[in-house]
Parts: structure tokens; C-alpha cells; sequence
């Protein structure tokens, strides 16, 4: 589910002539041109998802990414559908990664994807809790809603299950309003979301969705640090490594939770 960037490649044919170098050089002065290079693009704040909601993810879901090359006749630029990114799953990420896209910082430049650490605990089952995390490219489902097609698609209707989060930013309008529809029609599945940011928090329709959630039985909640470290100690991959809370974790997180009890009152 959360608004997708997607990546473009610029790639150029070139023609094998029999010029001179002398030629080949006036040439190049002529047209100032560098030579031929991949181009990716930086990773951007996060921008608006279908619907017309910004998400903390990027683009349209179900988006295909985009090549472009240089046609051989007229020099103008033909686009080429390239397959969407999908989402990445896994056990446990890196330390710098967790970090980086975990920090709680009000300005999230760069931190354009969605990291959604999940819980699953099944009310007297005698299975372990299902643990692990996705992240999603933006083109496709956002996190929140792979969630619900990868990890827990179907649910016991006479089995009740306790779904923890911890992500990176709080869900998108879209995200929002599924997964309150989520939680009307699976009754004995209770959920829990614990935010390290709160995305696009001034948004009044931002506001409205997670009003909505709310109302539908979700808790919202804000990552203490003490949130981060279990976090670190769940889901990264850390080796020997401790983990040291960032200078304004705690500052941030005040901050955050004044927001948020702004958004819910």
C-alpha cells in the first residue's frame, strides 16, 4: 500500500562511423554532450499515491518502471515499459539500513520507501509467532497492504490473531482506509501499529484516514526508543553490535506522539 518513485535509466545508441578524431572532437564541442551514463535518480521525499494521497511510498501501485533510449532516426526519446519492483521480504535487515530508514526525524528526505516489521501471535495456537519484515519499491502494493496478500492473506474465522507493526511512517490515505475495511471484516484480528513518523501529518485527508483506522479498532501508536531497540534486537541483522539511540530519538518522539494525540482527539 504506502506513494512510489519510480527509477529511470537514460541509454543511448551510438553509431560506429569512420570519422577522424579530429571530427569526432569538434563534434562533441559542438554539442556539449557527455558521454553516455546510467542516470538514477536520487531518492526523493516521499510524493502523492493514487487517490490523490502523498504517500511515505511513492507512485501508483501496479506502476510499471520506466526506460528511455534515444531512437536511431529523428534524436527524440521513446519510452520502454520495464517490469515494476517488488516487494522485498526477509527475516532480518542491515544495521545501516535499519538506521537510516527508522530514524524518526521530521523531514524524512531520502527515506522514500516503507520498512514494515511484523508480528503475528494466534490467540491459544501453539505455533511461534510468525516474525519478519517487508519493504517495499514503490511500484507496487504498498507494504501494508502485502502484508495482507503475502504474510496473512487468509484468516481463521474462529481464530483470533494479535498483528503487530513497526514502520517506518504511518500509512497513506489508501492504506489507511483498506485496512480499516481489513479490520471490520476480519473481527477476531486485532492490530497494532507502531509508527517511527507520521507521514504527511498536516494533510487533512491524512488526518481523516487515520482517524478512520482508529475508529476501526486500530492502535496507533509512536516508536519510543525503547520501541527502536527491540526493533535492533528483533529484526537486524547485528552481529556483535549494540544499538545507541540517535541524539533527539527521545525529543523526536514527543514531538510525535503530541501529533498524534492532535490527530486522534
Amino acid at each position: 500500500m504506502a506513494d512510489r518513485t519510480s527509477r529511470v535509466s537514460v541509454k543511448r545508441k551510438e553509431k560506429v562511423e569512420n570519422k577522424t578524431n579530429d571530427e569526432k572532437e569538434k563534434e562533441k564541442a559542438k554539442c556539449g554532450k557527455k558521454q553516455d551514463k546510467v542516470v538514477k535518480k536520487p531518492e526523493i521525499a516521499p510524493e502523492p499515491c493514487p487517490g490523490g494521497e502523498d504517500k511515505k511510498n511513492g507512485e501508483v501501485a501496479g506502476a510499471a518502471g520506466m526506460q528511455v533510449k534515444k531512437s536511431d532516426g529523428n534524436g527524440e526519446f521513446e519510452p520502454i515499459e520495464l517490469p515494476p519492483f517488488e516487494i522485498v521480504t526477509g527475516a532480518q535487515m542491515s544495521p545501516f539500513y535499519f538506521k537510516f530508514q527508522f530514524r524518526n526525524v521530521e523531514y524524512s528526505s531520502g527515506r522514500n520507501k516503507t520498512l514494515l516489521c511484523y508480528r503475528v501471535d494466534t490467540q491459544g495456537g501453539s505455533t511461534e509467532p510468525l516474525t519478519g519484515y517487508l519493504e517495499d519499491e514503490h511500484a507496487t502494493a504498498h507494504a501494508e497492504e502485502a502484508f495482507f496478500q503475502q504474510v496473512l492473506p487468509d484468516s481463521n474465522p474462529s481464530q483470533e490473531y494479535d498483528v503487530t507493526w513497526y514502520v517506518t511512517s504511518s500509512p497513506c490515505v489508501a492504506c489507511a482506509t483498506k485496512l480499516a475495511n481489513i479490520l471490520r471484516q476480519r473481527k477476531k484480528l486485532r492490530l497494532c501499529i507502531f509508527c517511527s513518523r507520521l507521514f504527511e501529518c498536516e494533510e487533512p485527508e491524512i488526518v481523516e484516514g487515520l482517524k478512520a483506522l482508529a475508529n476501526a479498532g486500530c492502535k496507533l501508536r509512536m516508536m519510543k526508543p525503547s520501541d527502536f531497540q527491540h526493533v535492533w534486537e528483533t529484526y537486524v541483522e547485528k552481529e556483535d553490535q549494540s544499538f545507541t539511540p540517535w541524539e533527539d530519538c527521545q525529543e523526536n518522539y514527543s514531538y510525535y506522539v503530541e501529533k498524534l494525540a492532535d490527530i486522534l482527539k
